[in-house]
């Protein structure tokens, strides 16, 4: 399932520049769609985690909020965890420890129709309180009086956040783009070298 077409592009406005690196707060438990509560921090210690945090997705025949279409990132709730739904083994064959979760402000009751719906394998966080977001100053919007998140990917090992994809356009492509949180340092070392020599050859070559 793909986005639709026309979409205003998110800019890079560096909301989530601080996160890389960013300890996890202790003692924030969050409601989940499985029924428990997951406190990201302790799970993190054991497991990596990856969050696909997202605006907020519609119910078929409920109206979005007016102006919804326009707001650079705030369509395409369902193809970004759809395309989570059916990435999840290349995902986990990059990561096979890894736990998957979605994460929006709804409260959980809202978020389990689109778990049912869209048969998602994986399960969804609910900071309908804003604890997370306040603690870790997560990118926001609002429209209408109701807060948003914007639409992100954490990776998170040993309590913190230790790779970030911001922002995420168009969502469809977010599983994919996520792959590549998962690289390993050395191989993305590598890359990021490659990179910069070819930079560096193609500067000296027009000089």
């Amino acid at each position: 399932m793909n986005a639709p077409e026309g979409l205003p592009v998110p800019e890079q406005d560096k909301a989530c520049f601080h996160l890389l690196g960013h300890p996890l707060p202790a003692l924030i438990e969050l409601d989940s769609t499985c029924g428990s509560k997951v406190d990201l921090f302790m799970l993190s210690l054991s497991r990596p985690v990856m969050i696909f945090a997202y605006p907020k997705t519609g119910r078929p025949g409920q109206q979005v909020p007016t102006g919804w279409d326009l707001i650079p990132g705030a369509r395409g709730c369902t193809p970004h965890l759809c395309s989570v739904r059916d990435s999840i083994q290349p995902l986990l064959a990059a990561e096979p420890d890894l736990v998957i979760y979605g994460l929006s402000l709804q409260d959980t009751e809202y978020q389990r129709e689109a778990v049912r719906r869209l048969e998602l394998p994986f399960h969804i966080l609910s900071d309908s309180k804003l604890e997370l977001t306040t603690a870790l100053e997560l990118p926001t919007f609002e429209v209408q009086g109701e807060t948003f998140l914007k639409r992100f990917t954490l990776l998170l090992r040993g309590g913190q956040i230790t790779r970030v994809d911001y922002p995420i356009f168009p969502p469809h492509k977010a599983a994919e783009s996520a792959l590549g949180l998962l690289v390993p340092e050395e191989e993305l070392a590598r890359i990021v070298d490659e990179r910069d020599a070819a930079e560096a050859a193609r500067l000296n070559g027009s000089a």
